[in-house]
């Protein structure tokens, strides 16, 4: 069962599971969110006030490379087994991942391909997240019970991931399409980037989709097949593998999710995206119309 698990599921679905109490070894929810500085609000506070019933925080921050100078870059196998089976998930559990953001969904995608980065398949999406939860009237609570510990056992995907160096061959190689989340102004150049010394623009020969664009007024996924026709107007080939970027690699996971929906199964993520690219690169291969990086 766990392993056909859809990579979206319904809020009527999820409280139906609640209802039924099946939160527990076999079914963990997760709320994952996470915010840019601006947005002024305090993902971790917020859980403690209010949150899915049963469900546990999952911290972006935390559960990261802590050592690198880069924001949220993937931790080690042995982290992340660690991080989760603090989380009460062990290998047979089917983990739904949500958020809070006023978007239906913001850092969800990322924690959803983390999991899978980590050889974890049985993990989901709450379409609209706690915007359509709320929207649709399922109920909420402060109440929280550590889970009960589980094993773990991670094993990556190493070939899902591309570095720097890979993205900066690509750009004579072209073996693969890269596709960045940021909205427009950012990718222009001509929006504040949230990260201090770090001005806007983008890698070279990249396809802007912007991770709102995916997602309704209600904050849900758009159909499939209007996903599909998003990618073909973007200039996307879907037949072809492609790289996914954005700001430090979380709303990336947005387009690897849309695609993910789409059946395409070639994706790849720049996980030091846009920040770290800025810092590495050498001004030519800053595309802005913006300020730019100066020699």
């Amino acid at each position: 069962m766990a392993a056909q698990v859809k990579a979206l599921v319904g809020a009527k679905w999820l409280a139906e599971a609640i209802k039924n109490k099946r939160v527990g070894p076999s079914l963990r929810v997760l709320d994952a969110s996470w915010y840019l500085p601006a947005v002024k609000r305090n993902a971790r506070e917020e859980f403690t006030q209010r949150h899915v019933p049963g469900a546990s925080f999952f911290d972006i921050d935390e559960c990261s490379d802590t050592s690198s100078p880069f924001d949220h870059m993937l931790p080690s196998e042995d982290e992340f087994a660690e991080y989760v089976g603090n989380l009460g998930v062990g290998n047979d559990t089917h983990v739904v991942v949500y958020d809070c953001s006023d978007f239906g969904a913001f850092a969800a995608p990322r924690v959803w391909w983390m999991f899978r980065f980590f050889g974890h398949r049985s993990v989901s999406v709450l379409n609209g997240g706690m915007k359509k939860w709320l929207h649709d009237g399922h109920p909420v609570t402060d109440l929280y019970s550590t889970p009960e510990r589980a094993h773990f056992t991670a094993q990556k995907n190493a070939a899902w991931v591309k570095t720097y160096e890979d993205v900066l061959q690509n750009l004579t190689d072209r073996k693969f399409q890269l596709v960045d989340a940021r909205v427009q102004g950012r990718f222009r150049g001509l929006e504040p980037e949230p990260r201090e010394g770090t001005e806007p623009g983008h890698i070279p020969g990249s396809i802007n989709m912007p991770f709102p664009s995916f997602m309704d007024s209600s904050g849900q996924e758009h159909p499939v097949e209007e996903l599909r026709e998003m990618f073909q107007s973007a200039g996307v080939d879907l037949q072809k593998p492609f790289c996914v970027t954005c700001g430090s690699g979380v709303t990336a996971c947005h387009i690897t999710f849309a695609a993910h929906l789409c059946g395409h199964p070639n994706m790849y993520l720049y996980d030091g995206s846009w920040s770290e690219w800025f810092y590495k690169a050498a001004p030519e291969h800053i595309v802005s119309e913006g300020k730019g990086k100066q020699q």
